[in-house]
């Protein structure tokens, strides 16, 4: 198994250790011609959304990323990569990649002084740890779209076939549990 980690900004080098410890293959993705390797799965990690989506036109590289997601390539985005996957955002008439069926409202939790830890469910059946900062929630989900975490009434992790989004930063903890989920998405794809 080999997952590509989409570098051009943002917490990827995190996710990239969580995948190392889990003993997964992967590479950064951080420029057009990096698409062109083998790849099961592409993370796109936490960072500035608006900087990111930038950059993707900028490289040249948001519409391949579209086609493979479209295409039914796993993909998991971690905060501004959920905003990256969002169809719709809220407080904004942007949006990126728009392959999730889901309403995301950027910066939900205010400025860096709102962002907070807590430990909640994972899939109704994990306790984990969830480092939010600057972050985004789900506000409305689409019919394919399965809610995997609720924080404070808030939707803070969903998954529609093979896109997987989060809230939160998964990568900034000791725990895998996450990227387990992710990497099993991946599998079952590849069966």
């Amino acid at each position: 198994m080999n997952i590509g980690v989409l570098a051009v900004q943002g917490a990827f080098a995190e996710h990239i250790k969580i995948l190392e410890k889990l003993n997964v293959n992967s590479f950064e993705i951080r420029k057009k011609n990096d698409l062109n390797k083998y790849f099961d799965g592409l993370i796109l990690p936490g960072g500035e959304s608006t900087v990111m989506g930038k950059l993707l036109i900028d490289f040249d590289m948001m519409n391949t990323i579209r086609n493979y997601i479209n295409n039914g390539l796993p993909v998991f985005g971690t905060c501004a990569g959920m905003i990256l996957l969002a169809k719709e955002l809220e407080n904004s008439n942007i949006s990126h990649l728009a392959t999730m069926d889901i309403t995301v409202i950027r910066n939900a939790y205010g400025r860096q002084l709102g962002s907070f830890n807590t430990i909640s469910e994972f899939k109704n059946d994990t306790l984990i740890k969830m480092p939010f900062i600057r972050a985004p929630y789900i506000k409305f989900v689409g019919n394919n779209v399965e809610v995997l975490s609720i924080v404070n009434r808030k939707i803070v992790a969903a998954q529609q076939n093979n896109q997987l989004a989060v809230a939160f930063h998964p990568e900034l903890t000791n725990e895998t549990i996450v990227h387990e989920h992710f990497l099993e998405m991946v599998n079952n794809k590849r069966l």
